[in-house]
């Protein structure tokens, strides 16, 4: 339990990897508490696409880029393993059904010593027609929104120190 507790205070977002892939026992863990993480009355609203092809990686990077208002840099900062969660809009509670899975595999692969990082604008990516494409060339149909990227890898250095916590973050009544 304590060594849970210390995982969750302690990941940090990486972004800078080594040009590794990750091993696939690995892999299947991430993705299996993934698999477990809650969801709204247990329907499972998420779906994961595991993207380790450096071309397809390009090709969503070029992508987030564009939304991101630059499109000289890497928002994916290099990592082999790029997951994509999806969840169904159709569930009132797709983002936080999605969230939750994005928690549970960065946590996970912080746990195997696997770097990690949450990269937003996934929902601008597939809302777009070439998101819309990919889908469909992945064979995901459905009316699915993109929650997140979580990008994985070896780190290469140190870790991020952690920012001090801010005064008020909890109040109780």
């Amino acid at each position: 339990m304590k060594d849970t507790i210390k995982d969750l205070k302690e990941r940090r977002s990486i972004k800078k990897y080594r040009d590794r892939q990750i091993e696939e026992a690995d892999l299947q863990e991430i993705l299996k508490a993934g698999m477990n993480a809650p969801t709204g009355m247990g329907m499972q609203s998420p779906v994961m696409v595991v993207i380790q092809d450096k071309e397809t990686i390009s090709k969503l990077s070029k992508m987030n880029a564009k939304f991101l208002g630059n499109e000289s840099i890497d928002p994916f900062y290099g990592a082999p393993t790029v997951i994509v969660v999806l969840a169904d809009k159709n569930r009132s509670t797709y983002v936080e059904d999605g969230s939750l899975v994005m928690g549970n595999l960065m946590n996970a692969a912080h746990a195997l010593g696997i770097g990690s990082c949450w990269i937003h604008r996934a929902k601008q990516e597939f809302e777009s027609e070439e998101g819309r494409k990919l889908l469909r060339q992945w064979g995901i149909e459905g009316d699915y929104v993109g929650i997140g990227h979580c990008i994985l890898g070896y780190q290469d250095g140190e870790t991020p120190k952690a920012k001090p916590r801010k005064e008020h973050y909890i109040y109780r009544v």
